[in-house]
C-alpha cells in the first residue's frame, strides 16, 4: 500500500514536471516557472510594476515570463522598446489571439485584431476619419469646446469649495468621443451615459485583473462561473446600444454627407459591394468599442494626474497661466494651432504625460514570425509586454526622470523638445488610435481651465498622494481640489 502511494505521488510529480514549460534555446531569461501556473503571481500582484521592475534588475532589460504555458517576453528600457516597436516594428506588430479579451471582443474591432489586411484597412479608415474630422459645420476642436463648456459650468457652480474632479473629467472625455462617434452628448446624468461608462470601467477592471489572467493561463477556468464572465455581459450591453444607434443612424442619415463616425463607416459600407470586403456592421459595432475604450480612460486620467499635480505645483501653475494670458490676450478662446505659441504649456501637458504613464503596460504585442531582439532569439508567437515605465522613468533618457518638471521637455534656450524616448502611446505601427484626440482635448481642456480658474490645493486635505492605482490604466486616488475664478480674465 504504501508503495503505491509513492509511486503514485511520483507520478503525479512527473506529470507536474512534464507539464512545466521551458524555455527555447537562446531565449531570454527570466525567473523560475512553475508547473501550470508559470509565472503568473508576478501578473496578478497588487502592483506588477514594482515587480517588473525587480525582474529588470535580475535578468535585464530583456526578459520572459510564462502566463502558465505560454511565454511572453517584457521589454524594457528605451533601446530595446526601440528596435522592436520602430526598427523592427512589423516583426513584432501581431496581437496574441487566446486571451481573455480576445474572447471578450471576437477578435474583431481595430486594437486586438492581429497583423493583417482587417487590422490595415479598418486602422487607416479610422485614423483618416478622425484626422480630417470636419463633419458637417462642426470641427473636432469645436466638439470639443462645446463639451468644454460644460466643465466650466461644473467648476463655476463649484468656486470657493472644494471639488472632486473624477467623474467630470471621465463624463467630459466620454462625451467628446461620443459625439465623434455617435453625433450625440448626453447630460451627466443621463442614464445612457451612466451605463456605458459603468460598462467600461468593469470590463477594464475585469480585463486587467486576477481573473482575466487566471482565464488566459489555465483553459479549464473559462468554463467556471467566476466574475470574468461580467464584463461578458457588459459587452453585450454596449454592443446593444451600438446596434440601436447604427439603426437609428441608417434611418436618418443623408449618404454623402456624414455627421459622425457612424456615418462615414456606413458610407465606406456603400462602396463596398466586394464580398471578402472586411468592412460590415458587426466591424462597425467593434470598432465603436474600441475607439471609446481608446479616446476615454487615457484621457480622463491624464487629465485627472495634471489637476493633482497643478495645485501642488503653484509655480508651475503661475508660469502657464502667465503664457496663456500673453498669447491668448484679447481672444475669446484657445486654438489646438496656439501649442505653437506655448512652450512652457506644451512642456507642462507632456510632463503629465509622462509622470501619468497612463497605459503602463501598453496593449500586449506578439511576434508574426521568428525574429531577434538584443541578441536573443524570439519566435513566432511569443507575446510581448511593454514596460513603458521603465522608459518614461530612465535616467539615460531625462533629466529628471524621477520627478514632476517641465524642464524635462524644454532646451536650454526654453524651446519645447520632444525627446525620443516620449511614448506613453507606445509608438510604430500598433501607436494608440486616440493619441491625435487625446492631444487636442488635454491642451484645449488645460488651457480653457487655467485661464478661467485657479486651483488650490486644500489646507485640510493633508499631503498629496502621488501614487496612482494600477490597472488597466493608472488612476491617480481620488483627490479634492479647491476653486477660484481668476482675478484676470
Amino acid at each position: 500500500m504504501f508503495i503505491s502511494i509513492v509511486l503514485l505521488w511520483l507520478c503525479f510529480f512527473f506529470l507536474l514536471f512534464q507539464l512545466k514549460p521551458r524555455r527555447p534555446k537562446n531565449f531570454p531569461p527570466g525567473p523560475p516557472i512553475l508547473p501550470v501556473l508559470g509565472n503568473l503571481w508576478y501578473l496578478i500582484s497588487k502592483n506588477p510594476l514594482k515587480d517588473f521592475e525587480k525582474l529588470r534588475q535580475s535578468y535585464g532589460n530583456v526578459y520572459s515570463l510564462f502566463l502558465g504555458s505560454k511565454s511572453a517576453v517584457v521589454i524594457n528600457g528605451f533601446k530595446t522598446m526601440k528596435e522592436a516597436i520602430v526598427i523592427k516594428a512589423t516583426d513584432f506588430a501581431g496581437r496574441p489571439q487566446d486571451l481573455f479579451i480576445n474572447h471578450l471582443t471576437q477578435n474583431k474591432g481595430v486594437i486586438l485584431v492581429d497583423y493583417g489586411s482587417v487590422w490595415r484597412d479598418h486602422r487607416r479608415f479610422a485614423l483618416m476619419t478622425l484626422r480630417n474630422f470636419g463633419l458637417g459645420k462642426k470641427s473636432m476642436e469645436e466638439r470639443i469646446h462645446e463639451e468644454i463648456q460644460f466643465t466650466i459650468k461644473t467648476l463655476e457652480n463649484s468656486v470657493g469649495k472644494t471639488l472632486s474632479p473624477q467623474v467630470m473629467f471621465h463624463n467630459a472625455a466620454s462625451n467628446i468621443i461620443c459625439k465623434v462617434l455617435f453625433g450625440t452628448r448626453y447630460e451627466y446624468d443621463d442614464e445612457t451615459l451612466k451605463m456605458i461608462i459603468q460598462c467600461f470601467t468593469e470590463l477594464t477592471k475585469i480585463a486587467n485583473g486576477p481573473w482575466a489572467m487566471l482565464y488566459d493561463s489555465i483553459p479549464l477556468v473559462s468554463y467556471l462561473p467566476l466574475p470574468f464572465n461580467k464584463a461578458f455581459k457588459n459587452m453585450e450591453m454596449f454592443l446593444r446600444f451600438s446596434t440601436r444607434v447604427v439603426n437609428e443612424h441608417k434611418k436618418t442619415r443623408t449618404p454623402g454627407e456624414p455627421r459622425d463616425f457612424v456615418d462615414c463607416y456606413l458610407d465606406e459600407l456603400d462602396k463596398k459591394t466586394e464580398e471578402d470586403s472586411s468592412f460590415s456592421e458587426e466591424q462597425l459595432r467593434r470598432i465603436t468599442f474600441d475607439l471609446y475604450l481608446a479616446g476615454t480612460d487615457t484621457t480622463s486620467n491624464t487629465l485627472l494626474t495634471g489637476f493633482l499635480y497643478l495645485p501642488c505645483y503653484p509655480h508651475v501653475q503661475d508660469r502657464c497661466q502667465q503664457e496663456i494670458d500673453r498669447v491668448l490676450e484679447g481672444r475669446d478662446r484657445v486654438s489646438f494651432e496656439d501649442r505653437h505659441n506655448m512652450p512652457y504649456v506644451q512642456a507642462v501637458i507632456h510632463e503629465i504625460q509622462r509622470v501619468a504613464n497612463t497605459v503602463p503596460l501598453s496593449v500586449f504585442h506578439t511576434t508574426i514570425k521568428d525574429t531577434e531582439l538584443m541578441g536573443y532569439s524570439i519566435p513566432k508567437g511569443t507575446m510581448i509586454i511593454q514596460n513603458l515605465t521603465s522608459v518614461l522613468n530612465e535616467e539615460d533618457q531625462w533629466k529628471f526622470p524621477h520627478e514632476f518638471n517641465p524642464e524635462n521637455f524644454l532646451n536650454e534656450q526654453g524651446e519645447f523638445v520632444k525627446p525620443e524616448a516620449f511614448m506613453p502611446f507606445s509608438a510604430g505601427p500598433r501607436l494608440c488610435l486616440g493619441e491625435g484626440l487625446a492631444r487636442m482635448e488635454l491642451f484645449l481642456m488645460t488651457v480653457t481651465l487655467l485661464r478661467k480658474f485657479k486651483f488650490i490645493w486644500p489646507e485640510d486635505a493633508g499631503e498629496p498622494d502621488f501614487t496612482p492605482v494600477f490597472g488597466a490604466t493608472l488612476t491617480p486616488k481620488p483627490y479634492n481640489m479647491e476653486v477660484q475664478l481668476r482675478s484676470k480674465q
